[in-house]
C-alpha cells in the first residue's frame, strides 16, 4: 500500500485547491499552481502503486 503520508498530502492540497478555486477562481494563478502541485503528488502516487503491484 502507498504511503499515507502521501494520501494525506494529495487530499490537503486538494481541500487547499478547492477553496483558492472559490475564493481566487479556478482560473487564478494561485488554483493552476496548486492543481499542479496536486497533479504531480497524484502521478507519483500511481508510479509508486504501479511499482508495489508490479
Amino acid at each position: 500500500m502507498v504511503n499515507n503520508d502521501l494520501f494525506e498530502q494529495i487530499e490537503m492540497l486538494r481541500r487547499k485547491m478547492i477553496s483558492v478555486g472559490m475564493s481566487n477562481g479556478f482560473t487564478s494563478k494561485e488554483t493552476i499552481i496548486l492543481s499542479e502541485k496536486l497533479d504531480y503528488l497524484i502521478n507519483l502516487q500511481l508510479r509508486l502503486q504501479g511499482k508495489m503491484s508490479a
